[in-house]
């Protein structure tokens, strides 16, 4: 998303997290910009039973938990790293004024935050109104479009667990396993060595 060298030379800070590790927790108020260089990051909530719900997952060179900086409001999900992940990081005050002194940076991140309402209300009018099927498919279209999934000789490998498919859909694990398997006899996705293409 923002050249690594511009990031350092507003003071950026690159930090390594553990897998499992908490980088920021839902209701603390966002003191800085985040992007991934390596690894796998989530954001989350949890309802009152202890169900987790994934906001969205972020890979490499996408930033996360940007938002909130923009209108001083508190962090609504947690930021947790899925896999063991490094990350740049600056200050509030040093990404606006990297903003305010490079336009088409400004730009970009409208644009990244624009796709990802895009996306929120997609997956909104999908998750009222449409079957598992449905909702499953959608999301996998989605992430090969956005999040750049690697096409291999079987199609593109959706890297996503079925737990975190039904995190992002609203949908139990179990309903997402008869989706894929239900889509795999459809011919609209493949299942090789329990791995998902498309």
């Amino acid at each position: 998303m923002i050249a690594i060298e511009l990031l350092e030379k507003y003071n950026g800070i690159i930090k390594n997290y553990k897998s499992g590790y908490t980088i920021f927790e839902e209701g603390k108020q966002p003191t800085h910009y985040y992007q991934i260089i390596s690894g796998e990051v989530k954001m989350n909530n949890y309802n009152d039973e202890g169900k987790e719900f994934i906001q969205g997952i972020f890979y490499k060179n996408q930033c996360f938990g940007e938002p909130p900086l923009f209108i001083d409001q508190v962090y609504p999900a947690n930021a947790v790293a899925v896999t063991d992940s490094e990350l740049i990081i600056i200050t509030k005050d040093k990404f606006f004024e990297l903003l305010k002194n490079n336009s088409e940076i400004s730009l970009n991140i409208i644009k990244n935050l624009s796709q990802r309402l895009y996306y929120k209300s997609v997956m909104a009018a999908e998750i009222s109104s449409q079957d598992p099927e449905h909702r499953v498919l959608r999301l996998i279209d989605y992430s090969i479009e956005q999040l750049n999934f690697k096409k291999e000789e079987a199609g593109f490998l959706i890297n996503f667990t079925r737990q975190q498919i039904g995190d992002l859909t609203g949908l139990r694990v179990e309903t997402v396993i008869r989706a894929i398997k239900s889509l795999e006899k459809k011919g609209d996705l493949k299942i090789i060595n329990r791995k998902v293409y498309r």
